[in-house]
């Protein structure tokens, strides 16, 4: 289920980069950079299991969103490394923190948000910091690396690179850390988007495995990531000329500074975006969720199976037992569709909801 496990069979220079590493004040924070398949959880699988054998505590931050070593998916997690392991798919995780999708695009703040605040902890808990990141290390991506490393100002980055792909990126992240470059070996393994899909379909399977269903009063929790449920219910006059106007269907609406409806029907380009929200009411079948507790951390995920608009009332498909649903005060919509099963179906705008 995991590409990265340990090896001590590694190129000369991971070896160099231990010695420099123990060298450091504590804590002290290392960033691993580097495009899609670089070795980049192989190398902090290898770091940090060889700090560990120094005697040292080692806390692990997630943040590839997409190809997660530390479930769930679509979360940034932190763990704390005790004692050796093989792959990191077998940490703990300590906390979560909700981003929603399976890429950082539209979700920069979530993912920085959740990076800055777990690498935090994990300086309180352990002697160093392994900050795991995505492969999106191009344009946009590059640019999350630089504003990552700004916030952070990790004590080391280390840049994984095919030739001189990150030599800019480098350059500019010089101002806030040390900067190492280290070559991709040769041993590492390519895959496919296809396979990189599968390897994530089953993890979502794992992580949903012993999921139960649970149903959500939704008026006694915060509601998150959407427009839905705020402001005042339109009225029968409102619905009846809306779907007229548009030819919609719609289920639910609400008017706060304009209108948000659920709808099925035409498609929203002949509204004026201006005034009315609108929001399809396929994009909620199977969307994940967030469960958020007081202190905005993530406790667990869910699937939403179904919202009843009459009795404000969410089928929520969840692994989450009641003692850790108490925990959350919040519930945060994602934008990502996805079976139990591990199918997904779907990435959905921003502004979709």
């Amino acid at each position: 289920m995991n590409k990265a496990k340990y090896t001590e069979d590694v190129p000369g220079d991971r070896k160099k980069l231990l010695k420099i590493i123990g060298q450091l004040d504590r804590p002290a924070k290392i960033m691993v950079i580097g495009g899609t398949d670089s070795g980049k959880t192989t190398l902090v699988t290898f770091l940090a299991n060889r700090l560990i054998s120094m005697g040292f505590r080692v806390a692990v931050v997630d943040s590839d969103v997409g190809q997660k070593s530390i479930l769930p998916p679509a979360t940034v997690s932190l763990a704390l490394a005790e004692l050796p392991f093989e792959s990191p798919s077998e940490l703990r995780a300590l906390k979560h923190y909700f981003v929603g999708s399976i890429t950082p695009d539209a979700h920069f703040s979530e993912v920085i948000a959740g990076v800055k605040r777990l690498a935090e902890i994990g300086e309180r808990l352990a002697h160093f910091v392994i900050i795991d990141t995505t492969g999106y290390v191009e344009n946009a991506g590059e640019d999350l690396k630089r504003l990552k490393a700004e916030l952070l100002r990790p004590e080391l980055a280390v840049l994984l690179q095919r030739e001189n792909e990150l030599e800019e990126l480098g350059r500019s992240l010089e101002r806030f850390s040390r900067v190492i470059f280290l070559e991709v070996s040769e041993k590492v393994l390519e895959h496919s988007r296809s396979e990189r899909r599968n390897i994530r379909k089953e993890k979502w399977r794992h992580y949903f495995k012993n999921a139960l269903s649970y149903t959500a009063n939704l008026t006694e929790y915060i509601l998150s990531g959407t427009r839905m449920f705020h402001g005042e219910e339109i009225n029968g006059e409102e619905r009846e000329l809306l779907e007229k106007l548009h030819g919609w269907l719609i289920f639910a609406g609400w008017k706060n500074r304009g209108y948000t409806v659920v709808k099925a029907g035409n498609d929203c380009r002949g509204a004026d975006k201006r005034l009315i929200h609108c929001i399809d009411i396929e994009n909620l079948s199977n969307l994940l969720v967030g469960f958020i507790d007081e202190d905005g951390f993530c406790t667990g995920l869910g699937i939403l199976k179904l919202i009843n608009f009459r009795e404000k009332k969410a089928e929520i498909l969840t692994p989450l037992r009641q003692e850790e649903l108490r925990k959350a005060v919040e519930i945060r919509f994602g934008r990502i569709r996805v079976r139990e099963d591990g199918e997904e179906l779907g990435l959905l705008r921003r502004n979709a909801l």
